[in-house]
């Protein structure tokens, strides 16, 4: 039965529920203030990642903590006051980032990473977006044996347990492929399955357009009211009144202040990260997608340039940019790399929003019938935007998914 429905968010989440209901003959509005893919879903490293099984977890060794401490890394920064804001929930992430409580949480994050190709093909196919895609992977590098030999460790166990695939080059191996990276490195882990992503806000925006062309409705206003009505609900969004039987929060980082106000508590922090596009110097080209592990930036050859995307910064979402943690990472990245100029007017920031258990909320909101919510995928927001798109509208539906979806239900947290 054809429904009216109002999705929030036109990110990577919000488009692909947007596009699994219509796909499903339900009328579907999809409401942003921004054209769609413009918010954190423009700004990532551009990659599916179907080799991402395991979460980032909170550090919890001593060396780690004492290395973070000063805060002058460049995988991870924070700021005292994001800290303080965000006490409870990180404290919750850190607990369950202890090995037995993470090892529970692998699988059932896995559950869903292990669809993320199969999700995304469709609608790649059915957007015409086949332009925007590579799928030869990418390349972990390592400057020392020591920690290559830790990841190929992983990765064994990762291959048996979860289905990865990976290769492992040598030094000169990875000199072949990679001719124009510094001399010296230990190796590298090839990630055979991830796709990657020429430039992921139009992929986003491919995704919305073939939406639009098949009879979905895109409103582009801010979203200003959020209420029951009549058993059903109403936004109102700029000045335009939108009613619909169903609703489905995918505000990304937004969403907890948007579930606060109708009386749901969900708890959700943000990392942030900032990325700059470079060109190349001297005729060198980078070939493929380059993370350089042990310090933990990720360089990536994009439509726009060479992308350089930093690791996380705990940060209060309203915070102002700082872009030490970038140009410490540019300053290494230009020993890996011999990067040219940069090729944006300033840097891009962007938050990515996080739960304590590291899994997102998925399905309907507790004693709100009507609304369904699916938002806090972390660092995979883009990866897990079209299985999640699918899963809400199974449920939607009344049907049962293929994945069991308890672990990702709001009431978790209660």
């Amino acid at each position: 039965m054809s429904r009216d429905i109002l999705v929030l968010g036109a990110g990577m989440v919000g488009v692909s529920v947007a596009w699994h209901l219509l796909e499903r003959g339900h009328q579907v509005t999809l409401v942003d203030r921004n054209q769609p893919g413009r918010e954190t879903s423009f700004g990532n490293a551009g990659i599916i990642q179907r080799e991402a099984v395991r979460p980032y977890r909170f550090p919890r060794d001593l060396t780690t903590l004492i290395r973070v401490l000063p805060n002058r890394q460049i995988d991870i920064r924070y700021r005292p006051s994001g800290m303080v804001q965000a006490a409870g929930p990180l404290f919750q992430y850190w607990r369950n980032s202890e090995p037995e409580r993470y090892a529970r949480i692998v699988p059932e994050y896995a559950a869903l990473i292990r669809h993320a190709l199969e999700a995304h093909a469709p609608m790649i196919e059915a957007a015409g977006a086949e332009a925007l895609i590579r799928r030869d992977g990418y390349l972990e590098v390592f400057r020392s044996t020591e920690a290559l030999e830790r990841e190929c460790q992983q990765a064994r166990s990762d291959a048996e347990h979860h289905g990865v695939t990976h290769r492992v080059l040598d030094g000169a191996t990875l000199a072949t492929l990679e001719p124009d990276l510094a001399p010296g490195l230990a190796g590298a882990i090839h990630w055979t399955q991830p796709w990657t992503v020429m430039d992921p806000g139009a992929l986003v925006a491919a995704y919305a357009a073939d939406f639009r062309q098949r009879g979905g409705h895109f409103v582009q206003a801010p979203l200003r009211a959020l209420s029951r009505h009549r058993g059903g609900w109403q936004a109102i969004a700029g000045e335009e009144t939108l009613t619909a039987e169903q609703v489905v929060l995918a505000l990304g980082p937004w969403s907890s202040q948007w579930l606060s106000r109708q009386g749901l508590s969900v708890p959700l922090f943000v990392k942030r990260g900032y990325h700059m596009h470079y060109g190349a110097k001297e005729q060198t080209r980078l070939r493929h997608w380059i993370m350089d592990a042990e310090i933990g930036y990720l360089l990536a050859p994009m439509r726009a340039g060479i992308r350089l995307t930093t690791g996380a910064e705990l940060a209060r979402h309203d915070a102002g940019p700082r872009y030490q943690q970038l140009a410490a990472a540019e300053a290494v990245a230009r020993q890996l790399f011999p990067l040219g100029e940069r090729l944006d007017p300033r840097p891009w920031m962007g938050a990515r929003p996080c739960t304590p258990d590291m899994k997102p909320v998925i399905g309907p909101a507790p004693d709100l019938p009507g609304l369904w919510l699916a938002f806090g995928h972390g660092h995979q927001g883009f990866t897990l935007g079209p299985i999640t798109g699918k899963l809400i509208a199974r449920m939607l539906d009344g049907e049962t998914p293929d994945v069991d979806m308890t672990p990702y239900r709001a009431d978790r947290f209660r």
